[in-house]
């Protein structure tokens, strides 16, 4: 699939309740991604005067193309995504991709299991196939939760769990997934969200049988491989890069333990 590097015009980046922003792009001869790709974002707005503080892109999940945008979601939790919070309709944001491995076809039943932001990993996933797919979201609270309606909208199976019991089911995600796999038959995980969450996805998974894959979020400067900053530790030995050997990897191939 060929990868774009571009000047995306802003349509929208809108406000969805605490730290949580969407933004929605504009980007000329989109090639379409697959369910689990990314891109990387330039740190704020491209202007006449280029910056260079801070440097580097940021990887983002493509969570849709929706209505003609591109669409990425986000949370403000440092200087780069401070300043693309702050970036208005019309203005330019530039985008490399899309980059990375995407998630597998699968057979059977897929339980989809994300966690924060991870959820934006996973949109494109149930709507390739909605008539399989149970969608399992998780967040601390409901002013954390992403994506909620949007899932709900594709009408796949959709439950939710918040760490305060704010809506949902009360506790982890990762305990609506035990629920699941003890009457499962014959099903898929798919897990992205912080790295704990995932360990857990896959180790759940593991004790019925399912097999899970799951999207690494490893920090990554380049994207493309070349800074090898997002070493991930391989269980037979060795490290991948997260951005080029996935972000999707299959849950037996990560040597956990050794996450950071």
């Amino acid at each position: 699939m060929t990868s774009l590097r571009v000047d995306a015009e802003v349509a929208e980046n809108r406000d969805e309740g605490g730290a949580n922003r969407r933004l929605r792009l504009r980007v000329p001869d989109w090639p379409g991604s697959a369910p689990g790709q990314f891109v990387m974002l330039s740190p704020g707005v491209r202007s006449s005067v280029e910056r260079f503080d801070p440097l580097l892109p940021r990887p983002m999940a493509v969570y849709r193309v929706h209505d003609g945008c591109l669409e990425v979601l986000y949370k403000v939790t440092g200087r780069g995504t401070a300043l693309l919070a702050d970036a208005r309709s019309g203005e330019r944001v530039r985008v490399v991709g899309p980059l990375g491995k995407g998630f597998p076809e699968s057979v059977g039943k897929c339980l989809l299991v994300g966690g924060g932001t991870g959820i934006a990993s996973l949109y494109d996933l149930a709507a390739r196939d909605r008539e399989r797919s149970h969608v399992l979201l998780g967040a601390r609270s409901q002013r954390d939760l992403m994506g909620q309606e949007d899932f709900a909208a594709l009408g796949v199976a959709l439950s939710i769990a918040t760490e305060d019991g704010s809506t949902g089911s009360s506790g982890l995600v990762t305990a609506l997934l035990e629920r699941e796999l003890e009457t499962a038959t014959n099903a898929t995980v798919f897990a992205c969200g912080p790295t704990p969450m995932m360990r857990a996805s896959a180790e759940i998974a593991a004790k019925h049988g399912a097999r899970c894959f799951v999207s690494l979020e490893n920090p990554m400067a380049c994207g493309i491989g070349v800074c090898q900053g997002c070493a991930a530790p391989r269980a037979n030995g060795g490290y991948a890069l997260v951005c080029r050997d996935g972000p999707v990897f299959d849950a037996n191939e990560v040597l956990w333990e050794a996450m950071p």
